[in-house]
């Protein structure tokens, strides 16, 4: 895999998009050589569901929910519920890596080609909290912020569980 957070042009669109795959990558790339029950492992005592496996799960389902709720007003059929708000995390310990590796490629690269086809401009369908309604801008912004956040705690549990360090 090649990473780049350079982009071949300089307009808002592919600096957007080049940031995106970056962020998604590097998610990717830290689960490169992790073992299935490293993938597992919840080695911070104060987070019981901060896995690797978790950790792409909610990307993975993050993504879905902001794309295909979101902006585009499909259902909810997300794994969270009331009861269980951070499922996601919690089944993905059941699941190979590599199935969720392989729903999270799938996911990223339909929602790739839906930011490369749709105006920055357009408006979610749904709501926020608060009532308005986000751009597709937004809610791309809003993923690199989230996907980059979540490396970090990558970082730290790949190296705590198995000493990688530097990808």
């Amino acid at each position: 895999m090649t990473r780049t957070d350079s982009p071949p042009a300089w307009d808002e669109r592919t600096q957007l998009a080049t940031f995106l795959d970056y962020v998604r990558d590097t998610a990717r790339a830290k689960c490169e050589g992790v073992s299935p029950e490293d993938a597992r492992r919840a080695p911070l005592p104060g987070s019981p569901l901060m896995t690797i496996a978790g950790l792409i799960n909610h990307l993975s389902w993050v993504e879905y929910y902001w794309f295909e709720v979101a902006f585009l007003g499909g259902p909810d059929e997300g794994p969270w519920t009331d009861e269980d708000p951070d499922r996601e995390m919690r089944i993905a310990v059941d699941m190979p890596l590599a199935d969720v590796l392989s729903l999270y490629e799938e996911r990223t690269a339909r929602y790739s080609e839906l930011v490369a086809a749709t105006d920055l401009d357009t408006p979610a369908s749904q709501p926020r909290r608060d009532g308005r309604h986000p751009d597709l801008r937004w809610i791309v912004l809003h993923l690199i912020e989230e996907t980059a956040r979540h490396n970090g705690h990558l970082d730290m549990i790949r190296e705590i569980v198995d000493g990688t360090t530097g990808v």
